[in-house]
């Protein structure tokens, strides 16, 4: 089996899991797993279906506590923290499936993410009574304005959400994310159910909100050409093990990775869709 490649240290990662086991009954879903995202870093998780990866992203999104490990942020021990208090440390998040409000428009989700940042506990206020959305703090709409034309958004602002196809839903998802200011944003199956003209747009989104607003990225995937195509680091995860970690060269090319993928005899699960393709089948 090949070697995990060690992540950046503690001291300079803005999101690190270290030594995370969880176990449920007798399962051992992770099984000592390390993982750090660096600042400014564009990091994948990948794996065959069962492989763990929705358990990990839960320990470090706060929904769930791990028998033993760690999670840090920018240094600081966050394992007994809240998802809501990781958030307001400067972690994000998207869905596998959009959580959208069907009654508000592309800019109102923007606007209520950003008051949530500004105005912390009287967003509950602009919730109850409908008038907040209608009077802006001073730089709202230029904070949100901004953040609408960086993800290609501005021609969709007044458009409910509700009519929009999936493809756009998503990059509402990420927009709103963005507003709330992260550090680290964590990415849950961000092209589960697009077409392969969608992946592209939402690949270029995500670099840039990568390259303009600083923020790292997480992805959890299972499009593995997505992810080896614009990860600088990929971490794989098998029977709840880290099997590997490294640049993308590395993880196409490592005997481990592929045997994972291809392992169709042993799992009825891991089909041909999920193999990692080779340099020449690209």
């Amino acid at each position: 089996m090949s070697t995990v490649t060690t992540g950046p240290s503690t001291t300079t990662a803005r999101l690190e899991a270290s030594g995370v086991t969880v176990r449920f009954g007798g399962l051992l879903a992770l099984d000592s797993v390390d993982l750090a995202v660096p600042p400014g870093g564009v990091v994948g998780l990948v794996g065959p279906n069962g492989a763990g990866k929705s358990t990990l992203f839960a320990v470090l999104s706060g929904l769930l506590r791990p028998d033993a490990g760690r999670v840090r942020m920018g240094g600081a021990d966050v394992t007994r923290a809240s998802a809501a208090a990781r958030a307001r440390r400067g972690l994000a998040r998207t869905f596998q499936r959009p959580e959208l409000f069907s009654g508000l428009t592309v800019r109102e989700h923007v606007v209520l993410a950003d008051r949530v940042r500004h105005r912390g506990g009287r967003i509950l206020r602009d919730l109850v009574t409908g008038g907040g959305l209608r009077r802006p703090d001073a730089g709202e709409d230029e904070r949100v304005d901004a953040i609408l034309d960086s993800l290609r958004l501005a021609d969709l602002r007044d458009r409910e959400v509700s009519g929009l196809p999936l493809g756009a839903c998503r990059l509402v998802e990420v927009a709103r994310a963005l507003a709330t200011g992260p550090a680290v944003l964590l990415l849950d199956e961000p092209s589960s159910g697009l077409d392969g003209r969608e992946t592209e747009e939402l690949a270029a989104t995500l670099a840039r909100v990568n390259a303009d607003h600083g923020v790292s990225l997480l992805l959890v995937e299972h499009d593995v050409e997505l992810v080896l195509g614009m990860c600088g680091t990929v971490y794989v995860l098998d029977f709840g093990a880290m099997i590997r970690s490294g640049p993308p060269e590395e993880i196409r090319s490592d005997p481990a990775v592929r045997a994972a993928y291809l392992g169709a005899e042993t799992s009825p699960q891991r089909g041909a869709q999920d193999a990692v393709p080779d340099e020449e089948s690209r």
